[in-house]
């Protein structure tokens, strides 16, 4: 086993509720309540997996829980992943939800929108993410990651035991940054006057208002996480309006242009405020999502070396730097890449809020009630997935397919109207990465190596990752 989610067993399925059976929502057992103030958030942050299947075991697909101070429900598997995700009587709201986790720092991102307004923000972003700006920002993207590499290679040179090599190279930070550059090459155009000590804090700020999710004391104060979110915001927002004025005067083929000068086919357009907070939004959601899959993969592929001579020997046959439709035709990588967003979802969790009573899965969830989507769970469940935590890509193969378990077997990217929409360029970004670290690198894991997760926010390896990564090209 790869990845250690978790030492309890997976459990059985349960027998689907009867329809004709609608059931309150039952009490929390005492037992289950957690810590004073902060019930179970501290479970969750140790160990998420163990705390699914806890309450998987005790409660069922809709489990109450006690978080931050107040009950939430937590909806597990795929059925009830699948009535939260398609909404059909519009009670769960993205809104509320996400507000109080981490509203301040990515307000009124595209993630924080509901219904008819979400609908009309979509509609125009959409425009955005067309198949022939997808070609055009894959083709920017090699340019980037050739310079971030090169940095990689100095560091090699410098900390290795010998020459090109780094017997105990970070990968996650190191990661982080690359994407960090990505993002700011294809979504503003290079940040053509950005020193790299200004996108070192800009990556901090970013880095600061995700962490703020965690935070006990939600209140602006210094020396809290909730404090440094708020000096993030104050240093996100600064850094693109300084560039608002030159993206509104001249249109170019990066996102920040973009989505100044997009409108939908009705004529509908983004204002200023409008284009400042969906960068914000989209510039996380693009490199720390994108971040924790490639460590992932890093990981996998460093354990299991003949998969990653397999994907080496796909990249080979391409150029050095492929076109969008050539990045998605190597099958393994996508096989590498569909496996590793199932063991480690970058957002293993969503949230909503119900704004009026609605009935999942028979249990009658009231008004007013904080929601814990987990689709993670679904993606590790036995039955169905043939043994669920090892690592074995063959499982999304035409002749196996088991993610077609269920509809929502597997869905890292979300589902229903908020489903993730710029999934194709996180596929196309990742797989870009990994071709050119393929093709100029070999790395190793140890195979005992079992990387010690922080779950406060999105999940990442806290030891940063090492790597045995030695260049050969």
């Amino acid at each position: 086993m790869s990845l250690d989610l978790s030492s309890a067993p997976a459990r059985p399925g349960r027998p689907a509720p009867d329809p004709a059976e609608v059931r309150d929502l039952p009490p929390i057992r005492r037992e289950d309540r957690g810590k004073p103030l902060l019930g179970r958030a501290f479970e969750y942050a140790k160990d998420p997996f163990a705390l699914f299947r806890r309450q998987w075991d005790h409660y069922g697909p809709v489990a109450p829980i006690s978080m931050l101070g107040q009950r939430w429900v937590m909806l597990l598997g795929p059925d009830a992943c699948e009535e939260a995700f398609r909404n059909k009587d519009k009670a769960f709201a993205n809104g509320p939800a996400w507000t109080y986790l981490v509203g301040p720092f990515f307000d009124r991102g595209l993630m924080l929108l509901d219904f008819e307004e979400h609908h009309m923000h979509r509609r125009i972003m959409q425009q955005a993410f067309t198949r022939d700006r997808l070609e055009a920002y894959a083709a920017r993207m090699h340019a980037p990651i050739e310079a971030g590499l090169a940095g990689w290679a100095a560091s090699g040179g410098r900390a290795g035991r010998d020459r090109g090599r780094d017997r105990d190279f970070r990968a996650y930070p190191a990661l982080k940054q690359l994407t960090l550059d990505v993002a700011a090459d294809i979504f503003m155009g290079g940040a053509e006057d950005t020193t790299p000590e200004q996108m070192v804090e800009v990556n901090r700020a970013f880095i600061a208002c995700v962490q703020a999710a965690a935070a006990v004391v939600r209140k602006d104060l210094p020396l809290t996480r909730w404090g440094r979110g708020h000096r993030g915001r104050e240093v996100l927002e600064e850094f693109l309006r300084h560039y608002l004025p030159s993206r509104r005067a001249t249109e170019t083929d990066d996102l920040f242009s973009q989505l100044c000068h997009i409108e939908s086919d009705e004529g509908e357009r983004f204002s200023d405020e409008d284009v400042v907070n969906h960068m914000i939004f989209l510039m996380m959601a693009a490199h720390d999502t994108s971040t924790i899959t490639l460590s992932t993969m890093l990981q996998l592929l460093g354990q299991h070396p003949a998969w990653q001579d397999r994907c080496r020997a796909e990249s080979e046959a391409l150029g050095p730097r492929p076109t969008l439709a050539e990045l998605e035709g190597p099958e393994s990588l996508d096989l590498v890449m569909k496996e590793c967003l199932r063991l480690r979802a970058p957002v293993p969790v969503v949230l909503r809020k119900v704004v009026k009573d609605t009935v999942v899965q028979g249990v009658r969830i009231p008004a007013g009630t904080f929601v814990t989507v987990a689709p993670q769970f679904a993606q590790v469940m036995e039955e169905l997935w043939t043994n669920p935590l090892v690592f074995d890509p063959e499982r999304f193969s035409p002749e196996r397919r088991e993610d077609k378990s269920h509809r929502y077997a597997w869905n890292p990217f979300g589902g229903g109207v908020h489903k993730c929409l710029g999934m194709y360029f996180a596929g196309a970004e990742v797989k870009a990465v990994m071709h050119h670290l393929l093709r100029g690198w070999e790395w190793s894991v140890d195979p005992g190596y079992v990387a010690p997760m922080n779950n406060h926010s999105l999940p990442f390896p806290q030891d940063g990752q090492p790597i045995d990564l030695r260049r050969t090209r």
